[in-house]
């Protein structure tokens, strides 16, 4: 089938939504338009239409577009705790994994058994990519101190240069025992954290190409810990992993560990007070999420 729909001016598009049913100024409306498009708005009033694409009785644009303002306040939010648990993360692997095989061992594929040459391959290349596009000092000053002995950087510089995928493949190729010391520190298996570190991110880069997070249904969906050795992640009820609160249930767990005075949990509440009009059953949160004890940050006996 051809795709035949034919671009439209501004204007134009604010009439076609207007003539829907949507309760706006059509003023503000271009304005709106010109300044997040009409495909990305459409995200967002997707909860509004009817089975023949009008909108529902009584719709108006600030409905909708306080929606939009509550998912972008919100990924900045959940950026600012993934920066925090990606940091946490790779200096605890870049630690573990320097004591035991020291500053170049990441060099040797047989230090990282779960990857194989053409993936170790590619990861040294990304490396070496990472390092020839970096603009840190601390880059230059290595390679004129040490570059007649070095052709590389010690891990634990290259660990400041790595992107988040690059990370999960580092972690993924490390030894299992090595996955299980790391995954200790956080009380969980490292299955677990490493489906986490996946899920993490893939909501990273949702959150870096300014992607709809409120009412997702994920893609990748996180672990969680069984019931039997993990009681409070099932206390008072057991989290989806489908929708946003299973992250946002996972943010707060690892900040718990590594950040626990960042004030992050307090700031997510108050946007949530600031949109108390906004439908939480979309991103997964049920009635009582606050009595999670996750989220209150207690200890439930096994």
């Amino acid at each position: 089938m051809k795709y035949k729909k034919p671009p439209l001016t501004f204007r134009k598009q604010a009439e076609l939504i207007i003539s829907r049913g949507l309760i706006a100024d059509s003023e503000n409306l271009i304005q709106i338009l010109e300044s997040v498009s009409y495909y990305r708005l459409s995200g967002y009033w997707y909860p509004f239409l009817l089975s023949d694409n009008t909108f529902k009785p009584n719709t108006n644009l600030e409905s909708i577009w306080r929606r939009y303002r509550f998912d972008r306040q919100l990924r900045v939010l959940i950026m600012d705790a993934i920066e925090r648990v990606e940091i946490a993360i790779r200096s605890q692997l870049t630690n573990a994994f320097t004591l035991k095989y020291g500053a170049f061992g990441y060099l040797d594929k047989t230090n990282l058994p779960n990857l194989s040459v053409k993936r170790h391959n590619y990861f040294k290349d990304r490396i070496k990519e990472e390092e020839q596009r970096s603009k840190e000092q601390f880059v230059s000053h290595f390679f004129t101190k040490y570059g007649d002995k070095h052709n590389e950087l010690p891990l634990w510089m290259i660990a400041e240069l790595m992107p988040f995928g690059m990370t999960l493949t580092f972690y993924r190729g490390i030894d299992d025992n090595l996955k299980k010391e790391l995954a200790t520190i956080y009380g969980v298996s490292d299955r677990v954290l490493e489906s986490w570190l996946k899920a993490l991110n893939v909501i990273r880069n949702i959150c870096a190409h300014h992607g709809r997070l409120w009412n997702r249904e994920l893609g990748y969906k996180p672990m969680i810990p069984r019931k039997n050795k993990h009681k409070k992640w099932h206390t008072p009820t057991t989290p989806q992993n489908n929708r946003i609160f299973s992250i946002i249930l996972i943010l707060k767990y690892i900040l718990n560990i590594t950040a626990s005075e960042s004030g992050w949990s307090l700031r997510l509440e108050g946007l949530l007070e600031n949109y108390s009009d906004i439908p939480l059953i979309p991103m997964g949160f049920p009635d009582n999420w606050k009595e999670s004890t996750i989220w209150k940050n207690e200890e439930v006996s096994h």
